[in-house]
């Protein structure tokens, strides 16, 4: 079954230290490891000769070739007959840039500028690392499994978390608290013309602006955001998208302050009170 790779879209650089070299990483749906910087092992002056040495011997064509069949589809198999049937003199030289063109390779790319240099698939990378050093390789493999296990993590708290977020959303949809613990509006803050979205959500659910609280607390560092309770920041997602809704619906400023000032109460009193496992749950993940 072929897979196309597209480096370009989305790229992600990352880092893995291998022995205390450190070799650079494009990730996006697929990892790219930096040719260039394993090739520094052996000469950190002229990587880009290790590379093409490592290219034009025969073996390493019949595995990129072996590989561009695998998960390319597109790879032009009868320019990679004419590249390998030439391979072997002394005077055959194959550059990264030769091979892509003349072959439609997807598995190395030469890329300039920013993150510039060349990469390739973690396929190819470990097999050209094997070439450079056996002992070299093994380090990279280790802190790249490291990375991996790291990103499984992240995502699988990610996905604890979403969870959690959907069961509690669930709770406050279905159950209706009229318990006020939200600061009651002003008449004064009913009236006001609010400069800003923020500043109107703000107000509905902490019962001042951000201006008003760094005011009220100059101690503290950051805005009622930055120093609310993961209860008030459920409900403040919430807030936001409903905000948006009542813009589109026409509502005024007025109307959707008192409205959404009435929704923060009934969320965040569904929150205190039927929700303390889930919430002690995600507060553990969020501490980790």
């Amino acid at each position: 079954m072929s897979t196309t790779f597209n480096i370009l879209e989305r790229t992600t650089m990352v880092k893995i230290n291998a022995n205390g070299k450190e070799i650079t990483l494009l990730a996006n749906n697929t990892d790219y490891v930096s040719l260039t910087d394993i090739a520094k092992y052996l000469d950190p002056d002229n990587p880009r000769f290790i590379i093409q040495n490592w290219m034009r011997n025969r073996n390493t064509i019949e595995f990129l070739g072996a590989w561009e069949s695998i998960n390319n589809p597109n790879f032009n198999r009868l320019e990679f007959d004419t590249v390998r049937n030439a391979s072997g003199t002394n005077a055959f030289v194959l550059t990264p840039q030769r091979w892509i063109a003349e072959t439609n390779a997807i598995g190395i790319t030469s890329k300039a500028g920013r993150y510039g240099g060349t990469y390739a698939h973690s396929d190819i990378a470990f097999e050209f690392a094997s070439w450079i050093s056996p002992e070299f390789k093994l380090y990279i493999i280790q802190d790249y499994q490291r990375l991996k296990q790291e990103e499984a993590y992240r995502n699988q708290l990610d996905w604890k978390v979403n969870r959690y977020i959907s069961k509690l959303n669930y709770t406050i949809q279905t159950d209706a608290i009229n318990e006020i613990i939200v600061p009651p509006l002003q008449q004064s803050q009913r009236s006001y013309a609010y400069s800003s979205v923020a500043d109107l959500v703000n107000v509905a659910l902490f019962g001042m602006t951000a201006k008003e609280y760094k005011k009220a607390f100059p101690e503290k560092d950051g805005n009622q955001r930055d120093n609310a309770t993961i209860e008030q920041l459920l409900v403040l997602n919430n807030l936001q998208s409903l905000n948006a809704e009542m813009i589109k619906q026409g509502l005024s400023q007025s109307n959707r302050l008192t409205e959404l000032n009435r929704i923060a109460k009934e969320q965040l009193e569904v929150l205190y009170k039927n929700n303390q496992k889930a919430l002690d749950n995600l507060k553990r993940l969020a501490d980790k």
